[in-house]
C-alpha cells in the first residue's frame, strides 16, 4: 500500500446535493443518532447500535485514520440543507486480514436518507478523487450478506464481486467486492 499521508487526501468533495467533508465536533450528536437506529446499523460489525460515547470513539478513530493515511471517511452533508447524513469514505480493512493490504471505500447513511442515490452519488465523488489525487490501483467494498441495497451501490460502483468469506470477528457471511482504478 502507498504511503498516502502527504498525498492528495482534499478536505471536502462536492456532488450536486451532497457536502462531502472532515469531521467536525459539532457532529458527534447528529452522527450518534445515524448510528442508534436498528435498521441502520442491523449490517455494520455485529449488528448493535451505537450510543454517543461509542460513537465518540468511533469518530476518534476516523480522525486519527485520516492522520495516519492522508484519507478517511467523510462526513456527508445536504448542500441545501447542511443536514449530516452519514458518511462516504476510505478505510483500511483490517477486520478481514485475509484480503490485506487493500483499501475499502464505505459508506453509511441515516434512513430517512436511504433509496435517493445519495451513496452512490457519494461513493463515485470519493472513486472519482481517488482515481485522480491519490495514486491507488485498487478498492475493495465489503458487503455483509443480505445487505442488497449496498451490494446494488458495489455494482453501480463498477465493482465485481471478487469473493465469499466469513468475517473473523463476527462470523458473518461477507462478499468482496472489488474494482481496479
Amino acid at each position: 500500500m502507498p504511503d498516502l499521508t502527504s498525498s492528495g487526501g482534499a478536505a471536502s468533495l462536492e456532488t450536486a446535493r451532497l457536502l462531502l467533508r472532515r469531521w467536525r465536533d459539532e457532529d458527534l450528536d447528529r452522527f450518534a443518532a445515524v448510528n442508534a437506529q436498528p435498521e441502520v446499523m442491523r449490517y455494520i460489525h455485529d449488528g448493535r447500535t451505537l450510543d454517543r460515547a461509542a460513537t465518540a470513539a468511533r469518530l476518534a478513530i476516523y480522525r486519527r485514520h485520516w492522520d495516519e493515511y492522508g484519507f478517511g471517511l467523510y462526513a456527508v452533508e445536504l448542500r441545501e440543507t447542511g443536514e449530516l447524513v452519514g458518511f462516504t469514505g476510505l478505510a483500511v480493512p483490517t477486520f478481514l486480514p485475509e484480503i490485506m493490504p487493500a483499501v475499502e471505500i464505505g459508506w453509511r447513511l441515516g434512513r430517512a436518507h436511504w433509496g435517493r442515490g445519495l451513496a452512490t452519488e457519494a461513493a463515485r465523488a470519493v472513486v472519482a478523487h481517488t482515481r485522480a489525487a491519490l495514486g491507488l490501483r485498487r478498492l475493495v467494498s465489503i458487503h455483509v450478506v443480505g445487505n442488497e441495497a449496498s451490494a446494488r451501490v458495489m455494482v453501480k460502483l463498477g465493482m465485481s464481486l471478487e469473493r465469499e468469506t466469513v468475517q473473523p470477528d463476527t462470523g458473518r457471511r461477507v462478499r468482496v467486492y472489488a474494482m481496479d482504478l
